[in-house]
């Protein structure tokens, strides 16, 4: 079975979701049978790479609120981290564009280290003074740090097409499942579960989906009379 996660590393929501989605993973019967992907979204697709600017600057002009409800939110946000065993820095964080990030997790995912590579990017941008925004020597830290090689993300880095169209493709892709926000899960294109919700919901979402799994039809009679190729051989024509 096979979970895609459509997500942006500016997302705290994010950040928390994936560990409770985990910990639904850890205790499912299955989980050696699940695999997981991720996806690209952005949540500000229009920011230039250089618009860096505070986290509470930001949610005062985005949603109209006082720099006091913004730091409560923010608070709030660094409980439920706390409870999901995540660290949270509630003060000082900022925030800028995610599309570099994003290009780096696809080139992660051919590597085979996508997962290590999200989690690098959320504590970075979480949890560590150190902005993941204004510098790309900070990106090829993390990166390294989740096992990529630091020629192969300074050369992706220095060419803006690289895994571009893949991160557009992710974009397109979730509009078309009908996703408006992030996290937002898609257990083996049946079932979708939207926002961070409860690790007792993801667990219910895994054993419907496994559950309920479609089996294989077959559309040749499936009699095993038709030519084919096996274990044991191939079937040899007779004259």
């Amino acid at each position: 079975m096979r979970v895609e996660i459509w997500s942006d590393i500016a997302c705290p929501w994010c950040y928390v979701g994936k560990a409770r989605f985990e910990k639904a993973l850890a205790a499912f019967p299955h989980r050696d049978g699940v695999e997981v992907v991720h996806r690209s979204f952005e949540l500000d697709p229009g920011r230039a790479k250089g618009d860096v600017q505070p986290v509470l600057t930001m949610l005062t002009a985005k949603y109209g609120m006082s720099e006091a409800q913004a730091q409560a939110g923010e608070d709030n946000l660094g409980a439920q981290a706390a409870a999901e065993g995540l660290d949270y820095r509630t003060r000082d964080r900022d925030h800028g564009s995610t599309f570099d990030m994003h290009r780096l997790l696809h080139l992660a995912k051919d590597k085979g280290r996508q997962d290590a590579l999200l989690d690098a990017f959320y504590r970075g941008n979480f949890a560590e003074e150190r902005s993941v925004f204004d510098d790309d020597e900070r990106l090829v830290e993390l990166a390294v740090g989740a096992g990529l090689e630091a020629d192969t993300v300074r050369a992706v880095l220095a060419d803006p097409t690289a895994y571009a169209d893949e991160v557009r493709a992710d974009e397109r892709e979730a509009a078309q499942l009908g996703a408006t926000g992030v996290p937002f899960f898609v257990l083996d294109r049946a079932y979708g579960v939207s926002g961070a919700q409860p690790v007792e919901v993801f667990a219910r979402a895994l054993t419907q989906a496994w559950g309920e799994r479609a089996p294989l039809q077959l559309v040749d009679g499936g009699d095993g009379t038709a030519d084919a190729c096996g274990p044991d051989g191939c079937a040899v024509p007779r004259g």
